[in-house]
This record gives C-alpha cells, sequence and structure tokens, in this order.
C-alpha cells in the first residue's frame, strides 16, 4: 500500500461502558474525538447504532478523507477472522459482524479488528510502558481483565485477534464460575466489580456518599481497612498467578497493567510484586518486572490504530 505521511488511521474502542472513536496520525496524536454511551443491555441493532453515531461524528471531520483504514479493539472474545464479536459484557452481540457493519458505514475502508488487550498492548508498546520491550504481556484491570502480547518485537494478535487474553486464565481450579463458563478467572478474582464484591461480602461499606467502586475500596484500603486490603491482596495474587504463568510460557521481559483498578497504585501493586515472587520462580521468569501503564484512557483508541497501521503498512514500521 502506498502511503503518505499525513495517512490517517479512524480508531474505534468498544466496551461495555462506552464507544469511543477519533482520527489518529501517525504520531499516535488524536485529532479528532467522539463518544457514545455503550447500550450494553439492548439488542444488537441498538448497540450498532450507537457505533454507527460515532464512525458518523468523525466521518463529519474535514480530516475524514486522509483516513486510509479503521482500527476496531473491542471487549472480547473477538473472531478477527471471521470479523465477528461477542463480547461478554455485551449480550446483545453475539457473532456479530461487526467488520463488515462498520466496513459498509465508512464506503469500503479496510477493517481491522483486535481485542481490547491486544489494543491497549499495541499502544503502550509504541508509545508506552513496553515501548523498546521484545517481549511484553500488557493488560487492562477493569471492569473485566484483558490483556495482549508482544512477541520478538511485534505485537502478537494470534489468528483470531484473542492472544494473551489473560483475564480468562483459570488461577482457581475449583473457584466461583466466571461468566465466560470457566472456573477461577482471573477476571472473577482481579476484576473492579469483583474486588467490589469480595470487599463488601467480608465486611467491608461503602461511606456515606454510598460508593461502592474499586475506586472506594481502593481508597478505604489506603485508610487501613482490612477487608479492603484484604480484597486487593486477593487481586494481585491472581494477577500474579496469572503473570508468572504467562512468563513461563512465553518468557516476557515485563507486565504494563493499565486499566482502572490499576489507578490503586500501591494498593495494588505493592502486593502484586511480592506474590509475583512466589509464583515466577523459574529463572527464565524470576526477573519480569510489572510497571504501571503509562497511556491512560486514550490507549484503546492509539493501540486500535496502531494495529490497523501494523497490518496495512501505513506509517512504516512502528517504533516499539
Amino acid at each position: 500500500m502506498h502511503t503518505v505521511p499525513g495517512d490517517l488511521v479512524a480508531a474505534l474502542d468498544i466496551g461495555g461502558t462506552k464507544i469511543a472513536g477519533a482520527l489518529v496520525d501517525g504520531g499516535g496524536r488524536l485529532l479528532v474525538r467522539a463518544r457514545r454511551s455503550t447500550p450494553a443491555r439492548e439488542d444488537a441493532t441498538t448497540v450498532m447504532a450507537a457505533v454507527a453515531a460515532v464512525l458518523g461524528e468523525l466521518a463529519a471531520s474535514a480530516d475524514w478523507p486522509r483516513v486510509r483504514a479503521v482500527g476496531i479493539g473491542s471487549a472480547g472474545p473477538v473472531d478477527a477472522a471471521a470479523g465477528t464479536v461477542s463480547p461478554v459484557n455485551v449480550p446483545g452481540w453475539r457473532g456479530f459482524p461487526l467488520v463488515a457493519e462498520v466496513t459498509a458505514r465508512t464506503g469500503g475502508l479496510p477493517v481491522v479488528l483486535v481485542g481490547d488487550g491486544v489494543a491497549m498492548t499495541a499502544a503502550e508498546h509504541w508509545q508506552g510502558a513496553a515501548r523498546g520491550r521484545s517481549n511484553a504481556l500488557c493488560m487492562v484491570v477493569s471492569t473485566g481483565v484483558g490483556g495482549g502480547l508482544v512477541l520478538d518485537g511485534r505485537l502478537h494478535t494470534g489468528p483470531t485477534g484473542n492472544a494473551g487474553h489473560i483475564g480468562h486464565i483459570s488461577v482457581d481450579l475449583d473457584g466461583d464460575p466466571c461468566p465466560c463458563g470457566s472456573r477461577g478467572c482471573v477476571e472473577r478474582i482481579a476484576s473492579g466489580p469483583n474486588i467490589a464484591r469480595r470487599a463488601r461480602e467480608a465486611g467491608w461499606r461503602p461511606g456515606p456518599d454510598g460508593d461502592t467502586s474499586a475506586a472506594a475500596v481502593a481508597a478505604a484500603a489506603r485508610a487501613g481497612d482490612a477487608p479492603a486490603l484484604a480484597s486487593f491482596a486477593r487481586a494481585a495474587q491472581a494477577l500474579a498467578a496469572g503473570i508468572a504463568a504467562t512468563a513461563t510460557l512465553v518468557e516476557i521481559e515485563v507486565a504494563v497493567i493499565g486499566g482502572g483498578v490499576a489507578g490503586a497504585g500501591e494498593v495494588l501493586f505493592a502486593p502484586l510484586r511480592e506474590r509475583l515472587r512466589d509464583y515466577a520462580t523459574l529463572s527464565f521468569a524470576s526477573g519480569v518486572r510489572v510497571v504501571p501503564a503509562l497511556l491512560g484512557p486514550d490507549a484503546g483508541l492509539v493501540g486500535a490504530a496502531a494495529a490497523a497501521a501494523q497490518e496495512r503498512g501505513l506509517w512504516g514500521r512502528l517504533p516499539g
């Protein structure tokens, strides 16, 4: 594909809470933004209408004629080969033909689909905490837990775009059932809603504002609340076990953690690093470092654009 420095990628970041869009340039800058809330409990047509509204707002920009591809990072699982998505937290979309729908609404532009964890990984490898690393795991710990891999210096999406989806590795073989159908998944223990649920079950109570989020649990943990601390310790243990398993399997150098739960800071990272020493014990796995992500809430958009640019040969070889 012949490209010029001014070529843009239209990026979509689709999750259970919001559908964000942007036009992204070759330096990772977001030139135009659009956003809608995800009607996650509605039918497939209603959810797609929200996506179409975001695309319509982007297409109305004077920069749209410079767009050469569309990159989508979606809550998973996704099937990049089939162009479909089945997000666990958007029940109206099961095997939904998202690539075909977006292609039709963008005048036939090429569309590249990856899981949201893979998109975040592409962003952090290009411009964030995994930059310069040849082998990395990047994780989104939020309403769910997703992830992606960089292997031998390149984003490794896998055949369906789900490689590195650490949230659904089982780390508690007889643990609670997970919505994915398995038991004891990392996500079932370490996601924000499950951190909050476990803290409440252990006796934590929200303050006068009634905030029952993981962020409120983190604030309580920083103040020394025992059930809050215990819930974050359990989440850290699950994350450590999943990271250690990944390091043992593919010899990663670094695990980058982003998402809302990572905002808890040392309430999460201190026990995580401590428990990682218990699980990553083999010599080739014990050196893996855990670091916070750098790109924040824009990572999904930057990464969706980077994944599309890599696949379509835009912007040359992205640094990372």
